[in-house]
């Protein structure tokens, strides 16, 4: 495939279509050239910034764990939830000014300042699971 197109989803369609190869337009002559013999010989050719959305779609994102501890991982479960500070102190087994000692540290690991916050970053960055 010889294009103009560098996004993911045209790369991806040319893959899926069969394309052992894939460079774009801007390609200097003499690599278009060396990419051709190569997919003659049975090789593939790609520009190297296709070739880095190609490797990039198959890597997987790391995940985020903003240093929390295993105690701090449960209160933030909890929050999400939805329990109130004295059922997180009853599961945890923990006092409730323990539990606002945690939330504070959960807030400052997390850089939000309420629980609505909290709680929205522990699903979008799938630091707690939402389990109800």
């Amino acid at each position: 495939m010889l294009t103009a197109y560098e996004d993911a989803e045209s790369v991806f369609e040319a893959i899926g279509a069969g394309a052992v190869g894939y460079l774009l337009k801007k390609t200097p002559a003499e690599k278009i050239i060396e990419g051709i013999h190569e997919v003659a010989q049975g090789g593939a050719a790609m520009s190297p910034s296709i070739a880095l959305k190609v490797l990039s779609a198959f890597q997987k994102p790391k995940q985020i764990t903003y240093d929390l501890t295993t105690k701090e991982l449960e209160v933030l479960q909890r929050l999400v939830e939805g329990d109130s500070y004295k059922l997180i102190a009853h599961h945890c087994q923990i006092s409730i000014s323990t539990v606002q000692t945690h939330i504070m540290h959960i807030y400052e690991k997390l850089h939000v300042n309420s629980k609505g916050e909290a709680i929205n970053k522990a699903l979008r960055d799938k630091i707690v699971n939402l389990s109800r």
